[in-house]
């Protein structure tokens, strides 16, 4: 996460912390507000209060044009869907009810711009004030959708690259081909900067595999070219037994220090094995952002730790069925440590029936929120020796429905935009 700075806050004469007013407004915080507070040696850190919803995830639909040998719909078995008007008009109608606005990421598990009216619903979004953030695998992006999107107002568009070259990129994508990715990217790079001076920003997700990971400074120059100015370097998770070989974070989980740059995009690097297949890669980039100021270089967070959770996000299945995360939207099946595991979907509610500010509120979501901030978890992602670890049911220590300890995002090795 790229740091701030602002006004320090100050202790009052009965000992009270004064938070400045901007931090205040811009993270709508309220009075009564609790704010976990994390004691470290030299510092102190002051956790999102549970209470505050600051970004949605939109599914806009769970089709796609590519059949991606990493994709989630190789583990699960379920009918495909897009959303119905009335359920955007209910997410609409809930978006406005909070202030500040909040930020709106169309992703889940399908591409958005396979949904027809995509550049509608972000315009639409635009106008009730929220950021609006879209990924896409690039094979969709016209340049009459590039420069519907653009005069829509999007903030941040999001491009998957997983290759350098047509082979290793077909080797992932099979029915994708990298120069048109490329191509469309620069196309609505171009567009969109004619109507917005400057805006919107372009980010890069990689998915690290070791059929590909001696690629990446070759994928992080590919972006420089169209511009980006922020990349995210996620490992993949195997939803099929094939995918088991590929994975980079077996052993050794490394901490990348953060490097700031005045004049590079911000990079985001998640947990990988330090092996003789991503030593040279890992040290190329790390090279390219050491020692300059400005934008940082984020390593993978420590563990038992939330990113969905501590970000205040949400996320909306496209038949409006609500849930605390990307990983629990669906029902699906993945390998952890080489052993299967089958993760159940978690829905707090239908935005179709209930407001998103009702459904955020609701007793059994809010307490759900502060047990994952706590994390009073089995540590499943290591140890992984009983078959508890096999579903996300229940653990060893006595926790229930859904449990979190298996993972992955909570460890800072898969990560999402």
């Amino acid at each position: 996460m790229k740091q701030k700075s602002v006004p320090a806050g100050r202790i009052d004469e009965h000992g009270r912390l004064i938070l400045p007013d901007e931090v205040v407004r811009r993270h709508g915080l309220k009075p009564g507000s609790t704010l976990p507070i994390i004691e470290n040696e030299h510092s102190l850190l002051l956790r999102r209060p549970v209470s505050h919803l600051a970004k949605v995830y939109i599914e806009p639909t769970s089709h796609c044009n590519l059949t991606c040998r990493t994709c989630i719909r190789n583990s699960w078995d379920e009918p495909m869907g897009s959303m119905a008007e009335a359920t955007f008009e209910r997410i609409l109608d809930g978006l406005r009810a909070f202030d500040p606005p909040l930020t709106v990421m169309f992703g889940g598990f399908g591409e958005p711009l396979f949904h027809p009216a995509i550049a509608s619903m972000v315009a639409r979004v635009k106008r009730v004030g929220a950021q609006v953030e879209l990924i896409t695998n690039g094979t969709l992006l016209t340049g009459d959708l590039s420069l519907a999107l653009a005069e829509a107002g999007i903030d941040v568009l999001w491009v998957s690259l997983d290759g350098s070259t047509a082979e290793s990129f077909s080797g992932v994508r099979p029915d994708a081909a990298l120069n048109e990715v490329v191509e469309n990217a620069m196309r609505f790079r171009s567009l969109s900067w004619k109507l917005n001076q400057g805006l919107p920003h372009m980010g890069i997700v990689f998915v690290a595999m070791r059929r590909n990971i001696a690629e990446l400074p070759e994928v992080i120059k590919l972006g420089r070219k169209i511009l980006a100015d922020r990349f995210l370097i996620t490992n993949v998770l195997p939803y099929t037994e094939e995918l088991c070989g590929e994975v980079l974070y077996d052993s050794v989980l490394i901490n990348v220090p953060r490097q700031p740059s005045s004049f590079l995009p911000q990079l985001i690097l998640s947990k990988i094995d330090s092996t003789d297949i991503t030593r040279e890669p890992l040290y190329r980039i790390s090279r390219e952002w050491q020692g300059a100021q400005g934008n940082p270089m984020v390593a993978g967070n420590s563990g038992n730790y939330c990113p969905f959770i501590e970000k205040g996000s949400t996320a909306i299945c496209w038949d409006g069925s609500v849930s605390p995360c990307l990983p629990l939207l669906h029902s699906h099946t993945s390998y952890l440590n080489e052993r299967i595991r089958r993760s159940r979907r978690y829905v707090v509610g239908t935005i179709n029936e209930r407001g998103l500010n009702e459904l955020w509120l609701q007793p059994e979501y809010v307490a759900f929120r502060e047990r994952v901030q706590s994390f009073p978890f089995s540590p499943c992602t290591f140890c992984g020796g009983c078959e508890l670890s096999e579903t996300n049911e229940e653990d060893c220590t006595g926790n229930v429905f859904p449990t979190c300890g298996g993972c992955l995002w909570a460890q800072g090795v898969i990560q999402c935009p």
